[in-house]
């Protein structure tokens, strides 16, 4: 959402940045002046005993000498709590006393109940907490202090205890003059179907408090004490607080704990978190008693690019692996992908804990496997493959999975690395039956250096891929940096294309670099060209904006157009998409050279050519722009007619052959 013109001068103005370091900083009192505002401490963002790291309380600004972190108030809460720019100014606002702007008419309506139905969940969890302790959570104390947790651990996570019986809670809450219908809305008690009052909804139970991202009681777990209980754990129903596809157990610490570079492990269930973070792994989460949803596999990436899902080591921990890859394949990303470590059988990241300690779980967690070989380990483990049909059904579903990812480039690398796989595998099966391992893992004594032939010379069309490969690089990364010089140019429209270029994959390091920039200041653009100009440098920057093919496109020529500047980057990423969809036609018609019939392959041929011709035709309205060379020497009709050439290569290749 846009903020109102002053709204971030004012909360600045409001803010003292002393004070909001001054929360995870110890001042240096020999260096520091506090009278002045001149304060200094150990940097937070990287390791270091001395302190380099530089407040002008007075100016609002950090500096790192070590390191060269820089930034104000809202800068430092997004990195030392891996926080998004709108969280951090929320979060910022609400302690200078500022309403955040609300576009909805009853905002603030619903934001005083969501107060109300906070207040009555934080006397919920203080009630459990207080019953852990009282005579009646003798029994779950002991069973607490067997299971290993300190009384720090109880403290930090607030573990308490429901008594049983059907109306202790309510009462409680009742006699503080909290209303039914604010318990019922909060999924503390439960209608009666025999026309009595509510009842409590959680009854003999260990109660374990879930937070949102911003520290909120939202719902509870609990575990039954009674081995009979019809449900070992139990969650609070979804309410107004709580939607359990949304949100994950130990969320907040577990985020801030990421931010300052811990892995992210997912488990199953509470306890494992619990054992996790008291083991030294800070940024541990788990579902809410479901299987993992594409809302919380999103809220994973965000922070972290590879979590590690932790699974019991048995049967049921790799089904629910299993799932995992289906719901993540359509939505990985270039740099968002899962780890899978799968601990020892019989074994939850609690038990190994326990049993082994931290070393044995740093152990399975450096370990852990790619998602593509758990996803190959899911197809092949423990079947034969000593028959063309059945290497064919192989083929057929590897191929079915993979299309699910919507990314060209990741999907293509997922082919090459199931290509490489699958030769293992078959070229073991070529003096036996072709069975796959346990765990995927090739058993054969098939020798590389034994069995390798040099390949032979390459083929004109060969040749022709090469040079179509390279030109496609070129032409990529040329309209790569026409779309980044016009947002960085117009950063007003920078939020309107976060999502393609997320998806931009951008193989030139600085052209990556200032993309992630872009995407880390979406919401702060007055400062985005700073940023960009401090993580690249001014000459670069200089640089890339003067370059022949950048200098000459309007926007650029003439900045201060946001309009031009847009219709410029989304004319340059449909180019992109049209240019990355015409190589994915092509490379997929190459693989079938091998095994598919001409006309099959005369049909794919003719496909990816009209794909191609569609790229050639957008290319035309502003060709002009791209007629360089890799050395920087303009490209003559021959040379760009040479990726219009392949297709006709291949195909009279295929008829010689």
């Amino acid at each position: 959402m846009s903020l109102p013109p002053g709204f971030l001068d004012e909360l600045r103005n409001r803010t003292s940045l002393a004070q909001v370091a001054g929360r995870k900083l110890m001042w240096d009192q020999r260096k520091s002046n506090q009278g002045k505002g001149d304060l200094w401490a150990p940097c937070p963002f990287h390791h270091e005993k001395t302190a380099s790291f530089h407040v002008d309380d007075r100016k609002g600004y950090y500096y790192c000498f070590g390191c060269h972190a820089k930034g104000d108030a809202i800068s430092f809460v997004r990195e030392t709590e891996n926080v998004s720019f709108m969280e951090a100014i929320e979060i910022l606002a609400t302690e200078a006393g500022m309403e955040m702007p609300k576009a909805d008419p009853r905002a603030k309506e619903k934001a005083d109940r969501r107060t109300i139905l906070s207040d009555v969940m934080e006397q919920a969890v203080q009630f459990f907490r207080l019953q852990l302790k009282a005579g009646a959570g003798g029994e779950a104390r002991g069973y607490l202090n067997k299971r290993g947790l300190s009384q720090d651990a109880l403290d930090r996570f607030e573990i308490g205890f429901a008594p049983a019986g059907w109306e202790n809670l309510r009462e409680h809450l009742k006699a503080k003059g909290i209303g039914e219908d604010l318990m019922l809305a909060c999924g503390l008690v439960k209608k009666s179907d025999k026309g009595r009052a509510p009842y409590d909804v959680f009854r003999n139970r260990i109660m374990f408090p879930i937070r949102d991202a911003r520290g909120k009681a939202i719902a509870f777990g609990g575990r039954a004490m009674d081995p009979d209980d019809h449900a070992k754990y139990l969650n609070s129903p979804e309410t107004e607080l709580f939607d359990k596809s949304r949100n994950l157990y130990n969320m907040r610490a577990a985020r801030e704990a990421a931010g300052r570079g811990q892995p992210l492990v997912v488990a199953e269930g509470y306890m494992d978190v619990i054992a996790l973070s008291e083991a030294g792994f800070g940024a541990a989460v788990a579902p809410l008693g479901t299987a993992v949803t594409e809302p919380q596999m999103h809220l994973m990436w965000r922070m972290s690019p590879e979590p590690l899902i932790a699974l019991d080591g048995d049967k049921a921990g790799l089904r629910a692996a299993y799932r995992v890859i289906d719901l993540a394949l359509p939505l990985l990303e270039a740099g968002k992908g899962l780890r899978f470590a799968i601990m020892p059988e019989g074994k939850d990241p609690d038990d190994l804990v326990r049993s082994g300690g931290p070393e044995a779980v740093q152990k399975v967690l450096d370990e852990a496997m790619p998602m593509v070989r758990l996803l190959w380990q899911n197809e092949t483990e423990g079947k034969v493959f000593d028959s063309p049909e059945r290497k064919a059904a192989l083929d057929k579903q590897l191929r079915a999975r993979i299309s699910k990812i919507q990314d060209p480039d990741l999907r293509r690398h997922y082919g090459d690395e199931i290509k490489d796989l699958r030769y293992d595998l078959f070229r073991a099966g070529r003096g036996g039956r072709g069975e796959a391992p346990q765990g995927g893992k090739s058993r054969s004594n098939w020798s590389p250096r034994r069995d390798w032939k040099a390949p032979p010379p390459p083929t004109p069309g060969a040749k022709a891929s090469l040079l179509a490969a390279a030109q496609e690089d070129i032409e990529a990364s040329l309209r790569e940096t026409v779309i980044l010089a016009a947002i960085v140019t117009a950063p007003e429209i920078a939020e309107e294309f976060d999502t393609q270029l997320e998806m931009m994959t951008c193989r030139d390091p600085d052209h990556a670099l200032i993309r992630d920039v872009i995407l880390r200041n979406i919401g702060n653009e007055s400062v985005l060209r700073d940023r960009v100009e401090g993580a690249i440098g001014p000459e670069a920057l200089e640089t890339l904006l003067k370059a022949r093919h950048v200098a000459v496109v309007p926007c650029i020529r003439s900045p201060g157009n946001p309009d031009m500047a847009r219709q410029t980057v989304a004319e340059e990423l449909a180019k992109l998409d049209a240019l990355h969809g015409w190589h994915a036609e092509l490379a997929e018609a190459q693989e079938d050279l091998v095994d598919q019939a001409d006309e099959a392959l005369t049909w794919r041929l003719a496909e990816a050519a009209k794909v191609r011709a569609q790229a050639g035709k957008q290319g035309e309205e502003n060709s002009a722009d791209y007629d360089v060379g890799p050395n920087g020497a303009p490209i003559d009709k021959e040379e760009r007619s040479a990726l219009d050439s392949l297709l006709s290569t291949i195909r009279f290749d295929k008829g010689r052959g």
